[in-house]
């Protein structure tokens, strides 16, 4: 049982390694008791999956265990992104839902995600309690899908109609309707696979939508909406004449994009925009939520526009957690999740695309313009991050027993270990160390005045890593 430990977002493991039917079994008979241990046998739970390989089989053994255990199941049709199955689990007032998913993950990985009642991440108390219920193997009740549908216990349904209608009350798709402008989309052979295209249908935007296609390899690129991945939007921008490129990960709840030159526009500069717009905008009031590894243009711009700030461990369940006990505008993290007010307290690749495509609408800029103000408001801000696969587990503290004096060449000034270890440096940068919760990988994070610069720093902190014989 100790192969089975939800992470930052859920459980994840490599296909027929430790994600097997045996082990999804497992999960779903301690989702099960949980939730009938908290009596909630008279609400239904939520069933979705990804594009990712058995991601329908594992839905459908989840479910088929659910049913077993007495719950009404609903269970989507076919491949629905993460965000529109949290909203479906908010709709119809479900005890929870189970989302079969890897997210960003490489395709060899697969993976469950449990949203609580209020459609987003389940608590570290709440996954802790799910873990605690695991069961044998012979000990899950499964009911098969034939028996369970015949009786009514397992309905198949489309989530879309229903997300269809709150993303149209948060965005203002009458501005988006007059917008003569060509949008490339990029859902990365994931689960958003025709969603912008078909909520853009009938405005004057012309979409183009490209690895549109089913593909559980993902093309042999991980479908996470990072810089390096993204070839293929910056090709199509630059070949459609596109004001800008959206892209969402392997299910959706992540963004990337590209401005009209085909410039990586990352998740950092979206938050930053969207806060701004939000407030000066919107006039939407409440405070702000940062995880650790997010960038500092954040603090700048909440005391600016008079926010509180607050900064969580790495995950968006922490920023839920504030979500759920405070009035919380914005939260993001740097992997590309944020969640808004009014929502969920889920992040949403889906409705963070379209505000950025609204802010672009409703400002006349390029999104390029958009940028260089923001950088001109609060000072050059250049963010970098490095994966470095390592061969066994890293304890991030003990690389840290004793905190350098100097790297890259600048003196270390200050300390935080809220979650990993991050070291402040002289010149205003900084540089994160975490190992990873789901992959044999030590992330190492950097920011800095230029890109130069925090490339430096980046492999002075993989030089650091290497050095200490990990």
């Amino acid at each position: 049982m100790d192969e089975i430990r939800f992470g930052t977002d859920g459980w994840r493991h490599v296909i027929s390694d430790g994600f097997t039917f045996t082990n999804v079994r497992r999960v779903a008979q301690a989702i099960a008791s949980e939730l009938l241990s908290r009596g909630e046998e008279g609400r239904p739970v939520v069933v979705g999956f990804d594009t990712r390989f058995l991601s329908d089989r594992y839905a459908q053994l989840v479910a088929e265990v659910l049913a077993g255990n007495g719950f009404r199941v609903l269970l989507t049709q076919e491949a629905a992104p993460t965000p529109a199955v949290s909203w479906a689990v908010r709709e119809s007032l479900a005890a929870g839902g189970v989302m079969v998913t890897a997210s960003h993950n490489p395709p060899e990985y697969n993976g469950l995600k449990f949203k609580d009642a209020y459609g987003g991440s389940a608590l570290p108390e709440r996954t802790a309690a799910i873990e605690a219920k695991l069961p044998r193997e012979e000990e899950a009740k499964i009911l098969p899908l034939a028996r369970a549908e015949a009786a009514g216990r397992i309905v198949r349904f489309d989530p879309k109609p229903a997300y269809f209608r709150q993303l149209r009350r948060l965005v203002d798709f009458d501005l988006l309707a007059r917008q003569p402008l060509v949008l490339v989309v990029d859902p990365m052979h994931g689960a958003a696979r025709g969603y912008l295209r078909e909520l853009l249908g009938g405005t004057a935007i012309k979409v183009v939508e490209i690895r549109g296609d089913y593909n559980p390899g993902f093309g042999g690129v991980n479908p996470e909406p990072i810089e390096k991945n993204l070839g293929a939007l910056r090709t199509a921008v630059r070949e459609h004449g596109a004001l800008l490129g959206l892209a969402t990960d392997g299910d959706a709840d992540r963004i990337g994009a590209m401005d009209e030159k085909g410039n990586f526009v990352d998740s950092h500069r979206i938050f930053a925009l969207l806060l701004q717009h939000l407030v000066k905008r919107r006039g939407w009031d409440g405070m702000v939520v940062k995880t650790f590894s997010t960038t500092q243009m954040i603090d700048h711009l909440a005391a600016r526009l008079g926010k509180k700030l607050a900064i969580t461990p790495i995950g968006f369940k922490y920023i839920c957690r504030l979500m759920l006990e405070d009035d919380v505008l914005i939260g993001g993290e740097e992997s590309g999740g944020i969640g808004v007010k009014y929502h969920l307290p889920e992040r949403d690749g889906l409705l963070t695309a379209l505000l950025l495509l609204e802010i672009v609408a409703l400002s006349g800029q390029t999104l390029g313009e958009l940028v260089s103000r923001l950088l001109d408001e609060v000072g050059p801000h250049y963010y970098g991050r490095v994966d470095l696969e390592v061969e066994r587990p890293v304890s991030i503290a003990g690389l840290f027993r004793k905190v350098p004096r100097e790297l890259a060449g600048r003196a270390v000034t200050g300390q935080d270990s809220l979650d990993g270890q991050k070291l402040f440096l002289a010149d205003a940068s900084w540089i994160l160390f975490r190992a990873s919760g789901t992959e044999p990988v030590v992330r190492i994070y950097a920011e800095a005045a230029s890109p130069e610069a925090a490339e430096e720093l980046l492999q002075a902190g993989v030089r650091y890593v290497e050095q200490a014989g990990v």
